[in-house]
């Protein structure tokens, strides 16, 4: 994904790439990059600048073990965020919150920038207020760290609170391989596949009296989320506070 912003960001007319951080730590640190020195261990994505230039936003794709430090790192220096790491908790987004009201500068997290996925979290939550079944199967490359994915998590999330009291649920009388059933987000089974031939996929399957709507979303390339990276991007700056979801800003 990092090399994918990276693209992005060069062929972009309205922005300039002026430091980049690898996670494995090689060269530069997101602290020393954003122009204050720290002592804090810190491995990160993008932005920043080694001379006295300010950057205008730190885009991070990373893991949940360096995010919030990265975010922190930004935040201090009063440069917005735009964060595409999965895998955060409940109580990290309450602490980038925090974060965010402390320094007076937002932070816009997303679990999928692609246009396309985002729309099909919105019909699915359309959806879910006309069906009393649902269950989501979402289907991921081997690398990815986290399970179920953010998008999956988030798809449950806008998907209960649109429907506003709990699905239909089937129990199993006889469990012949534990877990089969998946797992349980929000009152919905979530199901996740990890293996090669997948970029991110996913599918919401709502059932009714005699048929079933079938939402699916498909990424053959990580070049469909960087529209909305650079959506972020441009966006962030008029932000304020914590904003989470790309629906904010279509």
């Amino acid at each position: 994904m990092g090399r994918y912003v990276i693209e992005a960001v060069d062929a972009a007319k309205d922005f300039e790439l002026v430091g980049a951080v690898d996670p494995a730590g090689v060269g530069h640190g997101v602290a020393e990059i954003l122009g204050e020195p720290s002592d804090l261990q810190i491995s990160g994505h993008l932005a920043g600048t080694l001379e006295d230039t300010k950057p205008d936003v730190m885009i991070d794709f990373t893991v949940p073990a360096v995010v919030l430090d990265n975010i922190e790192a930004a935040l201090t220096r009063k440069v917005p965020c735009v964060v595409g790491t999965t895998g955060l908790s409940d109580t990290d987004f309450e602490v980038v919150r925090a974060m965010c009201e402390r320094n007076e500068t937002a932070c816009f997290i997303a679990p999928n920038f692609s246009i396309g996925a985002n729309l099909m979290m919105r019909y699915a939550a359309d959806a879910a207020r006309s069906f009393d079944y649902a269950e989501v199967i979402e289907r991921h490359h081997e690398n990815k760290v986290d399970s179920p994915s953010g998008t999956a998590l988030r798809t449950a999330k806008l998907m209960a609170e649109a429907r506003g009291e709990e699905f239909e649920s089937v129990p199993t009388e006889v469990d012949k391989a534990p877990g089969s059933r998946g797992g349980v987000a929000d009152g919905i089974q979530v199901h996740a596949v990890r293996m090669p031939g997948y970029v991110a996929d996913q599918e919401v399957v709502l059932g009714g009296q005699g048929e079933r709507l079938v939402i699916s979303h498909v990424s053959v390339s990580r070049e469909c989320f960087m529209p909305g990276v650079l959506l972020a991007a441009r966006r962030v700056g008029e932000l304020e506070g914590l904003v989470v979801g790309l629906e904010h800003l279509l």
